[in-house]
């Protein structure tokens, strides 16, 4: 590794806040656009090959505004802060009943048709390494503080991207999600992200509003009245291609996205960030020196239902074969200490998603320790489900053999993910150890590094 050549830490931190200024960075929103365009000019400006945008068809959805009143049987309605639903359909003044839904209370879904389905929807609060393989904790963990048994606080619960579907099937007229659990007491949640119309209208709610919500309906009926201006159409985002000769015509995928649901400084901001810091360090480096030819990959409409990834796959799947390690670079954040969702400042738990590959699992552990990232830990790709669910997941089932980093705090898609989350302190670590993973593909075939 040459030292002198690694960006610093100011100019990684440096370009996450450059794109956070931007603003909200959802899929066709005009700061995606804009950053689309900043990272060609970064990689044209680091001297790499064949910089181009690969079209990717997305679904650019917009809320404009929205209210939800309260509706009394006498006097002025209660307007309650809330956020609508992604995807979700507009609507104008809808007036309803308000129910309390359990999928589970047969009773409750009868009562649901013609109604607003009031559900509370909760978070996962797990140990941190419950994940890692039992038994396997010594090639598979970094931890010298052993702090990974903590809980930790995820964004989501065991229904992501579904938790309006119970009460849409069930003939609700709208979905009244109540945050349970969320820390912050916030409504601020863009979920889900899967880029599917969802054919209700649909509200997030604060806990605190929820509860006052169910002592209403323990007091006798409630009605609701919801309005939700949004647009919900095609767009055309891009990926940002960009790559670098090397040894032979091999190649490291070094990839992530560039949208987030808010102006996201962690999702992922600082996923652009560390695409960037190996594009700077590797453009550095003598070609000859450099172990395979590598693509830079900055993938949009990851909040359309990862478009940018079945895209580029779809792209260039001929060419799949030849990928000796496809490496992603998702959220070097900080936990906030808020409703119990950490210790404020220190890392999130760190995951590293890697091929069942001995000779690679090994490389990224030999890295995690020079590096000293704590609080790290290597997952088998479907640790968590069928593909890891990152930005690259899909990969994996491609058969290319992968490092997906990625960590996942409580705020991942609030708009409470400032710059305040970023990791600062890992920004070089994290990069200088991605350096140690690409180097140790030294010398092996795409091939090669398949043959497990």
């Amino acid at each position: 590794m040459h030292d002198g050549l690694l960006p610093t830490t100011a100019t990684i931190h440096g370009w996450i806040e450059e794109v956070f200024a931007q603003g909200v960075r959802r899929p066709g929103y005009p700061a995606d656009v804009w950053v689309e365009g900043w990272i060609a000019e970064r990689f044209r400006a680091l001297g790499l090959d064949d910089v181009r945008l690969e079209p990717v068809p997305v679904r650019r959805y917009e809320p404009r505004s929205w209210s939800f009143e309260v509706i009394p049987t006498s006097g002025e309605a209660r307007s309650l802060d809330v956020f609508p639903v992604p995807f979700t359909i507009p609507v104008d003044g809808l007036e309803a009943e308000l129910v309390a839904f359990d999928p589970a209370d047969p009773g409750s879904v009868a009562a649901a048709r013609g109604r607003a389905a009031l559900r509370d929807v909760g978070f996962l609060q797990v140990p941190a390494d419950l994940f890692v393989p039992a038994g396997d904790r010594d090639r598979r963990v970094h931890d010298p503080d052993g702090t990974l048994g903590d809980l930790h606080a995820l964004p989501f619960g065991l229904e992501l991207g579904t938790e309006a579907d119970p009460g849409a099937a069930a003939g609700a007229v709208a979905f009244v999600g109540v945050l349970a659990g969320y820390p912050d007491d916030s409504c601020r949640y863009y979920v889900p992200y899967h880029g599917r119309r969802i054919d209700v209208p649909g509200v997030w709610v604060r806990e605190s509003d929820g509860a006052w919500l169910r002592e209403r309906l323990a007091a006798g009926p409630v009605r609701v009245r919801l309005t939700v201006d949004s647009t919900d159409e095609p767009f055309t985002s891009h990926n940002v291609v960009g790559e670098l000769p090397g040894a032979d015509e091999d190649v490291v995928v070094v990839g992530s996205h560039h949208d987030g649901p808010w102006a996201s400084a962690v999702e992922d901001g600082s996923g652009i960030a560390l695409v960037l810091a190996q594009a700077e360090y590797w453009s550095r480096v003598p070609a000859a020196e450099r172990p395979h030819r590598l693509v830079f990959l900055l993938q949009g409409g990851h909040m359309s239902g990862g478009a940018g990834l079945h895209g580029f796959i779809d792209r260039h799947r001929a060419e799949l074969d030849r990928v000796v390690l496809e490496v992603h670079l998702e959220h070097a954040c900080v936990e906030t200490g808020s409703g119990g969702s950490g210790v404020a400042g220190r890392p999130v738990p760190r995951w590293f998603f890697t091929s069942e590959i001995p000779r690679l699992e090994a490389a990224v552990l030999d890295a995690l320790r020079a590096e000293d990232l704590r609080r790290s830990m290597i997952l088998p790709p479907t640790a968590i489900g069928e593909q890891p669910p990152t930005d690259g997941g899909y990969y994996a089932n491609e058969g290319v053999p992968i490092v997906n980093f990625l960590s996942a705090p409580w705020y991942l898609f609030d708009e409470q993910d400032t710059l305040d989350k970023v990791d600062r302190d890992g920004l070089v670590p994290l990069t200088r150890a991605t350096v140690r993973m690409i180097e140790s593909t030294r010398g092996i075939s795409a091939a090669t590094m398949r043959r497990v």
